[in-house]
């Protein structure tokens, strides 16, 4: 009794097995023709739309690069604007300043009296001097008269020898006394001359030290004036830059650019910029006061092995570096290193790995990607 129930529980556990088992087999037949039914229903609802047409290829504007074996660089060097000349004015000779002419930023001509001296004492002394001249004209007058007497007395018997020579002697004396005071008379006139003080060229004062009564010292300054014709720029250069390449320069003053002469490279080294000085002179005259700062422009030619593209052209790459995107045979996108050697305004100077006549991307390469098939114009 005991076995039949233990087959009837092994049967009944058997067939519960055989039921779940065939249950599972009927979902798992049923989820798989749901997804089957499912993904042709799919199919074919596309297969019933019309596919998209194709984008159209992105135009690029490309241009062969050209290589080049060296560039013309531009540099500039800050000057300053000076005068030809500058003098400092004084008397030669001591004295009173009575009367200054002219003032601070006046114009001056050459020859123009400018300060004079007090000279009363010198016309004082020149007055006595004459008057003694005159004295000594009428002596030697009577004098030669006895020396006249006294070779004719001479002649006759009448006169000695020494009576004649102290007539030789008295006119010889009056005559050099005569001769001095006439250089006395001489100098008087120098020192007049000295007591005034003219322009010694076309400029403008620029200060002006006195006011007028101060007793001066000999080489006191009165005035200071600087000559405003032909001014000339004053530029420190590197030692390494050739003098022949100073020669053609473009003077550069407030936005505007004026011819300038070179006129000299000094041979000394300025201590404390450790450049050399050159100087310029414009050819024409120029807006610009004395002390104003101004660029020298000079171009010089470099050797290296490149090319010239836009600015527009350069992308950033990875690192820092500067890319190039250029076109292949097949009109894909790729990307060529650029090293930038020298950059003007809307160009520069770059070295890479692309052969002559690679073809780039003039403008607008952010509008594309390496790899991107293009349209191309050729620029």
């Amino acid at each position: 009794m005991a076995r039949f129930e233990r087959t009837g529980r092994f049967l009944r556990q058997a067939l519960r097995l055989t039921l779940r088992v065939v249950i599972t087999l009927v979902v798992i037949g049923g989820a798989g023709a749901a997804v089957f039914y499912g993904q042709s229903f799919l199919e074919a609802r596309a297969a019933a739309v019309p596919e998209p047409k194709a984008a159209p290829l992105t135009i690029v504007s490309v241009r062969e690069l050209e290589l080049r074996n060296g560039y013309r660089q531009t540099r500039a060097f800050v000057g300053q604007i000076e005068p030809q000349r500058t003098v400092a004015v004084s008397f030669e000779l001591a004295g009173k300043l009575i009367d200054i002419a002219v003032d601070e930023g006046d114009e001056v001509e050459t020859g123009q009296r400018i300060a004079s001296q007090d000279v009363d004492l010198l016309t004082a002394e020149q007055s006595q001097l004459q008057s003694s001249r005159e004295a000594l004209e009428a002596q030697l007058d009577f004098a030669l008269q006895r020396l006249e007497r006294a070779e004719s007395l001479l002649e006759s018997g009448f006169a000695s020898q020494e009576r004649l020579d102290q007539a030789v002697s008295s006119r010889d004396e009056l005559a050099a006394r005569i001769r001095e005071t006439d250089a006395r008379l001489e100098t008087i006139a120098i020192r007049l001359e000295k007591s005034t003080i003219e322009a010694p060229f076309d400029g403008r004062v620029t200060r002006r030290f006195l006011d007028g009564g101060e007793a001066l010292s000999p080489g006191q300054t009165v005035l200071e004036i600087v000559e405003t014709e032909a001014p000339l720029v004053r530029v420190g250069v590197p030692l390494s830059l050739a003098p022949e390449s100073l020669r053609d320069a473009v003077l550069v003053l407030n936005g505007e650019e004026f011819e300038a002469e070179f006129l000299t490279l000094r041979p000394d080294i300025d201590p404390t910029t450790r450049t050399r000085t050159a100087l310029y002179r414009p050819t024409s005259p120029i807006p610009a006061a004395f002390g104003q700062t101004a660029e020298i422009r000079v171009e010089t030619d470099v050797a290296a092995k490149g090319t010239w593209v836009p600015v527009a052209s350069l992308k950033e790459g990875a690192r820092g570096q500067w890319t190039l995107l250029v076109i292949n045979q097949a009109n894909v996108v790729q990307r060529a290193t650029a090293l930038v050697i020298y950059a003007e305004t809307d160009r520069v100077f770059v070295q890479g790995s692309f052969p002559e006549g690679t073809r780039m991307i003039e403008e607008g390469p952010q509008r594309v990607v390496p790899g991107q098939r293009v349209s191309v114009v050729e620029g």
